[in-house]
């Protein structure tokens, strides 16, 4: 069985993280993305259960989480409430990318390569989980102008504590840019994934 390269992406908000990974799936990558994974999480009972313990019925009205109180609580309370849902909800991610991963390692034919896009990666720690990074980078005018589109503010990248996206390309194995078309990232990507197949 040929080994499948475990490939870790990042950016910084409104760089195109989710476009590149749709990207790298038509390419013939299989991937997964951890705020999807978290998302379904917040879908569990226990997962439930614990936020509402910690924060009370307002984080799941009805029963339902909604991420953004929960994500309020989180980070209007200081690092130890952060660290706490950090602390419940990354094992748990933890535990369903190595599923998953395990599961693409025995697919036949094989993918090109497994891709897992991770936010914070660098952040959290977790590049040397993976065999290689993949940084998506763009000018800070479209990375604003995405980031508006969809009610984000990029000062919620520095609330966030995330890394500078500079800082996230001095750390990465490949650091893509995404300034042009999506035609274009794909082109830069395609290079990536033969790279790490050569």
């Amino acid at each position: 069985m040929t080994a499948v390269p475990f490939v870790g992406l990042t950016g910084g908000m409104g760089a195109g993280k989710s476009t590149a990974l749709k990207a790298l799936q038509e390419l013939g990558a299989q991937v997964l993305s951890t705020d999807a994974v978290v998302h379904e999480l917040y879908g569990d009972e226990r997962v439930r259960d614990a936020v509402v313990e910690r924060w009370g019925e307002e984080v799941a009205p009805g029963g339902v989480v909604d991420r953004a109180a929960v994500a309020a609580k989180a980070f209007a309370g200081g690092e130890q409430e952060r660290r706490w849902l950090e602390g419940l909800l990354w094992p748990l991610v933890g535990a369903r990318i190595a599923g998953w991963l395990e599961h693409v390692r025995a697919l036949q034919p094989a993918p090109k390569a497994a891709v897992v896009e991770v936010p914070l990666l660098f952040e959290a720690g977790m590049e040397g989980g993976f065999d290689a990074t993949i940084a998506v980078v763009a000018q800070e005018e479209a990375r604003r102008r995405r980031a508006d589109g969809r009610g984000h503010a990029l000062a919620d990248e520095r609330a966030a504590r995330q890394l500078t996206q500079e800082e996230k390309a001095e750390r990465a194995t490949f650091v893509v840019p995404n300034d042009g078309s999506v035609e274009d990232l794909r082109r830069e990507l395609a290079e990536v994934l033969a790279k790490l197949s050569g």
